[in-house]
């Protein structure tokens, strides 16, 4: 049997390709997937270790500029630790936010992993951390050096002028050096600037105290005893570690991180491979259709069930172990392509092999050889009950009344039992609520997918009418072609339905999402511009003051970040510029009037307010950050908005308890409204800082909606593949079905039908089949997007459900062309059939 089962490969090679096509692809997704991320956690792990090398202990205090409660490794301790026996060198460093002007004056770097240190050189003139590749470490206040990435970036060499932002105003440095350093933020595209030390602490910290300090041991000394000695020695709330440790933690953090990656890719390999499980398991059908005399009469000689059913799964078993050696291979392309696709966005990775690891290798041939075995065992099944007396007739084994009726029935329960944990789920808030709607799609797309062929007849007999009036005879032994066979018809359209689900679900989600931001852009800002610092991190107070002197301003306020304690209970506020703020932004009052604001009191949003019980004209004991207490007045209640904190403060009275205000973004309203020379009023006032953003109300709407699309993007391209195996699947379904019907091919050549209209024909079926798919999937994924939307709605302010009709015409479209598409090869095969050769063909 084993040999009649290989025998079998190798005379359907042709038929079995989209089959091999389809696991090849997944297996290749599966793979490459695991070795990617292997090679990745690999190469970071090894680059975190050997960024530790050298680290017997490291000293952390989280000591902050703006945080004077916090304490610092001192000069004077670091001389201690330095003392210690056992101790080689004792380094200590500074460390915050550095951004480099390119020539056009434009940040290098992506902001958050942008930083700036101090270059420490100790007995033998030079800093462990970094190796010089040109010039050397800067040993003046003027002077800095650059990682050698950046100074590519910015065409930069030693003795040149490069600008470099802070927290305060740009300045001008000469560039004293260029090196290469295992800091993870170069790494991870970003930049790092090294300064003096007494210019870093300035920036960074205060004179003569450090943030951190890393130790190297002397020669036979223990880190672990190291350990032990430095603990007493540090202030309070420092950490001390070993390197090791501190290797060991953030190895478990690349892998955690990578773990999410690894999940989300095997979650739409999992998916192409569901969609190619159809595929598979149609091809195995039609195969065992068209060897019903074969079968019959292997078991008219004696092979029994288990054989005949052994015998196709083996053929699948072969087919699977083919498909997977070969999906393997184009894994690790895939694996080196996604590497270097990385490294062309930015992303650097460290140079490392290409990890193959037991598990991808295991994954690709278990799934690839497990799959095609599990699609083709319901064809193994009915190739075994094929009768004996079968082998004296050409009729092909049909599915009997009972399998039809059981398994409409089951259809039925599950799409019914669906739709109604659909609605419930809908009907819950939260994460609990996405739950139950996951659970009900599954049920409901498996219901469907049953379901399809019965669906078929009906939603295709509505168009039959229409393909017969348009295209003649083509059309409608086209239509009458697509619901011949209503069991391969649904399989095909499956495959395109679970990925339009997918695709048209998501769309809806997305852009219902998006077009919400918008709104609340549009209806809550009045302001032109907004500024904030590229990095995240909060403006100076010199950026405010010198916008409310900048030609042309008309109205300034900040969100100022501060917080307020009212009886035991914490509150979030913004300190705002009274007069400016209902300028920049739209606020609705409930009750009182912003103008209260100029007089020294609040404003609480609605929501805050009814929660704590207050009224507009309340009087409220506070404590502020600074833990000195007093009252505020309740001066107005506002509406809540997704822009404003729930408490506004003027910003006076903020900054009366606070060190360093911390400014999140300022709003301004211009004269004349946004325009080029407005906005180049706003940067010339900045100082054309390079680390300051300055966006319109166009960017911030995309600022706070392009992650959306972003994302809708990363899933389209995800999806792809599943869309693709079910392209091929169309394909292998009208190929068979040619060959199938070559008789009758030939037979309707013999009467007249000539080649053109031949090709018609089977494009025109492709084109039904693909478009009822499609229909079935947008159906489901535009109710699977409302409900999803349903569950969130809560969260968003003026949600509302948008039906982006113009992309789900596009799906359609497209189905409709890779109907075309995929007809190709086989029109043109079945108009070149020689007509007597196939009426002779049984």
């Amino acid at each position: 049997m084993f040999r009649t089962a290989l025998r079998n490969v190798l005379a359907h090679k042709a038929r079995l390709l989209m089959t091999v096509l389809a696991v090849v692809l997944g297996v290749a997704f599966v793979s490459g997937t695991l070795v990617f991320t292997d090679t990745l956690g690999n190469a970071f792990r090894n680059q975190s270790a050997k960024s530790y090398d050298d680290v017997a202990v490291a000293v952390t205090t989280y000591a902050d500029q703006r945080d004077e409660k916090t304490p610092a490794i001192t000069a004077a301790t670091l001389k201690k630790i330095q003392g210690l026996d056992g101790v080689d060198t004792a380094t200590g460093r500074v460390s915050g936010f550095a951004g480099v002007a390119d020539p056009d004056g434009k940040l290098i770097g992506n902001g958050w992993s942008n930083t700036g240190g101090n270059y420490s050189p100790g007995k033998n003139g030079k800093d462990s951390a970094y190796t010089f590749v040109d010039g050397k470490g800067p040993d003046a206040a003027d002077r800095i050096a650059l990682d050698e990435q950046t100074a590519k970036k910015g065409e930069y060499q030693v003795g040149d002028r490069v600008r470099v932002a802070t927290n305060g105003p740009v300045k001008e440095y000469t560039l004293s050096g260029v090196f290469t350093t295992e800091d993870g933020a170069v790494n991870a595209g970003g930049s790092l600037v090294l300064f003096d030390t007494p210019v870093a602490q300035k920036l960074y910290l205060r004179a003569g105290e450090f943030q951190d300090v890393t130790i190297a041991a002397a020669a036979g000394a223990s880190d672990q005893k190291l350990l032990a000695e430095v603990k007493p020695l540090l202030p309070k709330d420092a950490e001390a570690r070993t390197g090791k440790a501190l290797a060991d933690e953030q190895a478990k953090q690349i892998e955690s991180g990578l773990s999410n990656l690894n999940g989300m890719l095997l979650a739409f390999a999992a998916i192409a491979l569901f969609v190619g499980i159809f595929l598979i398991a149609n091809t195995f059908t039609m195969l065992v259709a068209q060897r019903t005399k074969e079968l019959a009469l292997m078991r008219a000689v004696g092979a029994s069930r288990r054989q005949v059913k052994r015998s196709v799964l083996l053929e699948a078993a072969v087919v699977g172990a083919i498909a997977s050696v070969v999906g393997f291979v184009l894994g690790l392309g895939l694996a080196t392509g996604l590497r270097s696709a990385m490294s062309l966005f930015g992303g650097n990775i460290p140079a490392g092999p290409l990890v193959i690891s037991p598990t991808p290798v295991v994954a690709a041939f278990g799934v690839g050889v497990l799959i095609t075995v599990l699609a083709a065992w319901l064809p193994a099944r009915r190739a075994a009950k094929i009768p004996p007396v079968a082998a004296m007739s050409s009729v092909h084994a049909v599915a009997t009344v009972k399998s039809l009726v059981l398994r409409n029935s089951i259809g039925a329960v599950l799409t019914l039992l669906g739709g109604v944990a659909i609605v419930a789920g809908a009907a819950k808030a939260g994460s609990t609520g996405r739950y139950v709607v996951g659970f009900g799609a599954f049920l409901a797309l498996v219901g469907v997918i049953v379901l399809i062929p019965l669906l078929s007849r009906p939603v295709i007999a509505l168009v039959r009418p229409l393909l017969q009036r348009l295209f003649g005879v083509s059309g409608k032994l086209a239509a009458q072609n697509a619901v011949r066979n209503p069991r391969r018809t649904g399989a095909t359209a499956s495959a395109l339905a679970i990925g339009l689900t997918l695709v048209t679900g998501i769309s809806v989600l997305g852009v219902t999402l998006g077009q919400a931001i918008d709104r609340a852009t549009t209806d809550n800002i009045k302001a032109d511009y907004m500024v904030s610092m590229a990095s995240g991190r909060p403006l100076d107070e010199s950026a405010l003051t010198a916008l409310e002197k900048a030609d042309g301003v008309v109205a300034v306020s900040p969100q100022q970040a501060a917080s307020i304690t009212v009886k035991d209970t914490y509150h979030s506020a913004s300190g705002v510029t009274p007069g400016d703020v209902q300028k920049v932004f739209s606020v609705k009052t409930v009750s009182g009037s912003l103008d209260s604001l100029g007089n020294g009191e609040i404003a609480v949003d609605d929501k805050t307010a009814k929660s704590n019980g207050w009224k507009t004209g309340d009087t409220l004991p506070v404590t502020y950050e600074d833990d000195k207490k007093g009252t505020l007045k309740v001066g107005a209640i506002y509406e809540e908005s997704e822009f404003l904190a729930s408490i506004l403060m003027p910003k006076n009275i903020v900054n009366a308890h606070q060190s360093y205000p911390e400014i999140r973004e300022i709003w301004l309203k211009m004269d004349g409204g946004a325009s080029k020379a407005n906005e180049q009023a706003v940067v010339d006032a900045l100082g054309d800082n390079p680390a300051m953003s300055v966006m319109d109300q166009k960017d911030i709407r995309n600022t706070f909606g392009g992650f959306i699309n972003q994302a809708l993007n990363i899933m389209y391209g995800l999806l792809a593949m599943a869309l693709i195996i079910a392209v091929l699947g169309v394909v292998n379904t009208l190929a068979m079905s040619v060959f199938e019907r070559q008789q009758e091919i030939g037979m309707l050549r013999a009467i007249g039908l000539d080649r053109r209209r031949v090709k018609r024909m089977i494009r025109l079926e492709a084109v039904v089949i693909s478009l009822f798919g499609a229909l079935v999937g947008v159906g489901l994924g535009m109710f699977l997007g409302w409900a999803v939307g349903e569950t969130i709605a809560s969260s968003i302010p003026d949600y509302t459900l948008v039906i982006p009709w113009d992309r789900i015409a596009l799906f359609l479209a497209l189905a409709g062309l890779v109907g075309v598409l995929a007809a190709l090869w086989p029109a043109r095969s079945a108009a070149k059939l020689n007509m007597l050769t196939a009426i002779k063909t049984e």
